[in-house]
């Protein structure tokens, strides 16, 4: 059964948001809200977590993981960004995009594309999520809450507590989420390829 954690959407406590840090740490797969809708999360290193979240979405090798991360010093040690997908990246986050690049050795290798060496980044504007970030010192490895042969995430936390409640161990609650996924911007070979256009507008990418 998930544990239920409602949190303040405007004011996240400290005691609360420490706790859903100790249950991560401790192998816990959350359901928590981000900037453009719920994601499944658990820490970079859970590889029981990781293969969670393949069941739950019925994923492939192929699908890109992303490192929701705090800050750019933070999403600079996972992937390789040169200079000009540096500047092009800085003006889109903090924000509801997600980046592919090059991943380093950071990464474990079964959150890399298997041949590309790639992985999704991104630094979401939530401020629960990033409370939940400053407290862990790490990124989440994450995968949008939508389920299989749905078309939209889950946009409440109760809802998602009812049906994932013996399948996820942990659900943040702060209000509704969007149901929108991020825009995927694929930067892996220096130019921007538009993969996915979700709440991210994709004009400077154009």
């Amino acid at each position: 059964m998930a544990k239920y954690f409602d949190v303040h959407p405007e004011n996240p406590q400290r005691r609360t948001i420490s706790g859903v840090a100790d249950s991560i740490r401790s192998g816990a797969l959350i359901a928590y809200p981000t900037d453009s809708c719920f994601a499944l999360g658990c820490q970079l290193g859970n590889r029981e977590g990781l293969a969670r979240i393949r069941q739950i979405r019925e994923l492939d090798d192929k699908h890109h993981f992303t490192l929701v991360c705090q800050n750019f010093a933070q999403l600079g040690q996972f992937v390789h960004v040169d200079n000009d997908v540096f500047r092009a990246i800085k003006a889109s986050t903090p924000g509801a995009y997600t980046f592919i690049l090059k991943a380093t050795s950071e990464v474990p290798r079964q959150l890399q594309h298997p041949k590309k060496k790639t992985v999704g980044v991104r630094i979401p504007d939530h401020l629960v999520t990033q409370a939940l970030l400053e407290e862990l010192g790490e990124p989440l490895l994450s995968s949008t809450l939508l389920l299989p042969g749905e078309e939209e995430p889950m946009t409440q936390g109760w809802e998602i507590k009812e049906r994932l409640d013996h399948v996820v161990d942990a659900v943040v609650d702060s209000g509704d989420c969007g149901t929108r996924p991020t825009t995927v911007i694929d930067f892996s070979t220096g130019e921007a390829e538009i993969v996915r256009r979700g709440a991210g507008d994709t004009s400077r990418f154009e």
